[in-house]
């Protein structure tokens, strides 16, 4: 009787351990859906911005025609983006492009004075943060998650229930290197 008990216990308590392990799966899940909702969301108000700024630039006569082709071209890019690779492909083409425009905006006083070119930017500015922010929390839980599926005895739970390891979203090389490079400062 109680060599019976005791097993029953121990098997309970395999259970309710693989059951925990498959509960964080599902969480973890949850949680990777939730983070890429918003990226997702940032991603979407950034492009919305794009055609108001395309416009703005327009009224200057000077504007760089070369330069706000390559911006709708990767915005058309990022729109037709259909996974985790390609929407960060078209999007660190996207911010590539903004930041030439906004680099050739410097030749542009006018351009630069205006009040809505002025507020565009600060807003697509406050965006790529939140966008910065939002991808770091989601390769965050990523990571746990695909350290999870790795790991023993939750590697068992995964296999059997399929459950697959998840892409980071990940700034493209030449992005990283900008990204990294400290600006030259000359003082004299």
């Amino acid at each position: 009787m109680n060599f019976s008990l005791i097993l029953l216990i121990v098997i309970v308590a395999i259970v309710g351990y693989f059951i925990a392990i498959y509960n964080k799966f599902v969480s973890l899940k949850a949680g990777i859906d939730a983070a890429w909702s918003d990226i997702d969301v940032q991603l979407k108000k950034r492009l919305n911005l794009i055609p108001a700024l395309v416009d703005t630039i327009k009224g200057y006569k000077d504007y760089e025609a070369s330069t706000l082709q390559k911006i709708v071209e990767a915005r058309n890019m990022a729109l037709n983006a259909k996974d985790i690779e390609q929407k960060a492909k078209a999007n660190s083409a996207l911010s590539s492009a903004l930041g030439s425009l906004f680099a050739l905006s410097e030749n542009y006083p006018e351009l630069k004075a205006n009040q809505n070119f002025i507020q565009l930017q600060n807003e697509l500015s406050s965006i790529e943060e939140a966008i910065a922010n939002a991808r770091r929390y989601y390769n965050a839980i990523v990571r746990d998650y695909n350290a999870k599926l790795e790991s023993f005895p939750d590697i068992l739970v995964a296999k059997k229930f399929n459950f697959k390891p998840r892409d980071y979203f990940e700034l493209e090389e030449d992005e990283k290197s900008a990204a990294k490079s400290m600006p030259k400062i000359d003082f004299n």
